[in-house]
């Protein structure tokens, strides 16, 4: 047994400190970067915003309209190959969209044909396992990079510099960094293990990128200016679900509940009941997710993730804006003319509060 007495920080443990600046307008700062890879030969121009390969939100739809803000997507493995192959065949999806894949033989046998039978078409690849610490995953990367090279490789997940380190001389690009953060996830509750999301990325993103590697933080974030805090510790993407989820364009099931409220209606004198809508959404380690695409939760696990209505928020293209414009403001109070060097322009206070709740978060 050992215990680290280093005090590791959340997104809500700190806040960032506004720096003398020469920009004086939003408008001036560039928030897209230029990816270059380890392993991947490909450059890609892009937003680090990612959406996560869960079944709500990692979609065709919301690819689509991610694509238009040259922010990615990351599609969920659930998807039949003939429906992926259509997809990929009918729109560009060589730089914004990735494939993803669990240690199942018929995903690889999937990903094999697509990548083998269309290779001009989407070679983006996430291999996606809640616990990237066991052994098969460090073999099915290195399996992959051998058998095809150029691919751009995203596994996760890891929230250590030793794993970080091991997947991406292994054959990783990017490794997803982040356990138990997600707002659909129950496996710190469930097993106790996990850590917090910034200090993850303060150490993952150190190693990574010391050899050469990338990592996207996956979970945590409840704010927008949490996205801004995971690229200010050194994030090269930021992969949200729960951020998502509430979006006209993702999937899932709409439910109405009738709330009584404080008004009272002056006719009736009553008091006067509103209609509000949810869209469900899980966990993708969750028991209702092994249901519906895995036909039952085999007796050796237990759930870890929870089952969630997420008021609806409007359009992922009205999110996706506000997303960028947070991200311009946050530059121009660092002084970061470009996405690529905000980790440079960063410094954080450690906070007891960090938000006015008087009104509400």
């Amino acid at each position: 047994m050992k215990i680290y007495e280093q005090t590791e920080l959340d997104f809500k443990d700190v806040l960032v400190k506004p720096k003398r600046s020469f920009i004086n307008s939003r408008s001036e700062v560039e928030v897209t970067r230029e990816y270059k890879f380890k392993w991947c030969p490909r450059r890609i121009v892009g937003t680090g915003i990612i959406s996560a390969n869960m079944a709500t939100v990692g979609t065709f739809e919301v690819a689509l309209h991610m694509m238009q803000n040259k922010m990615f997507c990351c599609l969920h493995k659930h998807y039949p190959l003939e429906d992926l192959i259509k997809f990929i065949t009918t729109n560009d999806c060589r730089d914004y969209v990735f494939l993803s894949m669990g240690l199942r033989d018929e995903d690889y046998e999937k990903i094999e044909t697509i990548l083998t039978q269309y290779p001009d078409k989407c070679r983006n690849i996430c291999i996606d396992v809640p616990n990237a610490y066991i052994p098969r995953v460090k073999d099915l990367v290195i399996k992959m990079r051998q058998k095809f090279p150029d691919i751009l490789l995203m596994v996760g997940n890891a929230v250590t510099a030793e794993l970080v380190e091991d997947l991406i001389l292994s054959g990783a690009d990017i490794v997803k960094c982040g356990i138990g953060s997600g707002s659909a996830c129950i496996t710190r509750r469930i097993t106790g293990v996990g850590r917090p999301q910034l200090s993850t990325i303060f150490e993952c993103a150190d190693t990574a990128h010391g050899i050469g590697g990338m990592i996207c933080s996956d979970g945590g974030v409840v704010h927008i200016g949490d996205i801004c805090k995971a690229f200010g510790a050194g994030a090269d993407f930021v992969m949200m679900g729960g951020f998502y989820a509430g979006c006209a364009e993702a999937a899932g099931d709409i439910i109405e509940r009738k709330f009584i409220t404080n008004q009272i209606d002056e006719k009736t004198g009553k008091q006067v009941i509103e209609t509000k809508q949810f869209k469900v959404f899980y966990g993708m380690s969750s028991e209702y997710a092994q249901n519906k695409h895995y036909h039952g939760m085999p007796k050796y696990r237990a759930s870890e993730g929870r089952v969630v209505e997420v008021p609806l928020r409007g359009s992922i293209d009205k999110m996706n804006q506000d997303i960028l414009g947070g991200l311009r403001s946050y530059m121009t109070y660092i002084g970061a003319r470009r996405l690529k060097d905000v980790s440079k322009c960063t410094t954080f206070y450690r906070v007891n509060t960090q938000l006015n709740t008087v009104f509400g978060e």
